[in-house]
């Protein structure tokens, strides 16, 4: 069996409505083992022996939207990956404050000429690694919420699905999937 996370775009956070019971529900219902969600913004660990993040994310967005009528982005990442992405941030060491620390989780991963072509709007102190289907920021001058180089603007310049999440929810994230 293999530990996953999905996370969720958009919930909770505007006009996306869902409560975690029900998408520990869905996520149960689905066959999956031991779910459990983190926090109230869509994100929610569970094992399966289901091989396929992308037939995983596929299941999860179809149930929610059969289910409650939402539809909703879903991205899946192995217990491994997380692991990996909370080890790999280039930026952890510059950092005390976690709330400057993000990690924007793509879909896929982005053509390499919208990567070259990605840069931080105005006069913004943001630093910026892409890595796969993975973008590590660091909000040197302050946080996301004052940010124009936001998720939305990720998804627009890249030309893929994605969602955000801070450095202590990706931390949580990946211990919830190696416990």
């Amino acid at each position: 069996m293999t530990r996953y996370v999905a996370l969720l775009r958009g919930v909770n956070v505007g006009t996306t409505r869902l409560a975690m019971a029900d998408l520990r529900r869905i996520v149960s219902d689905l066959g999956h083992e031991d779910v459990t969600t983190y926090l109230q913004s869509g994100n929610v660990a569970f094992g399966s022996t289901v091989r396929d993040a992308e037939k995983l994310a596929a299941g999860i967005e179809r149930a929610l939207a059969d289910e409650l009528a939402l539809t909703v982005p879903v991205l899946v990442r192995t217990g491994r990956e997380l692991t990996a992405i909370a080890g790999g941030n280039p930026y952890a060491d510059r950092e005390d404050d976690p709330t400057r620390l993000l990690v924007a989780f793509l879909a896929t991963a982005p053509e390499q000429s919208t990567v070259d072509a990605l840069a931080v709007p105005g006069a913004e102190n943001v630093s910026f690694t892409v890595t796969g289907r993975e973008v590590f920021l660091h909000y040197v001058d302050g946080g996301y919420g004052r940010s124009k180089f936001t998720n939305a603007y990720l998804e627009k310049k890249l030309g893929v699905v994605s969602t955000s999440r801070n450095w202590k929810s990706v931390r949580a994230l990946a211990e919830m999937t190696t416990s």
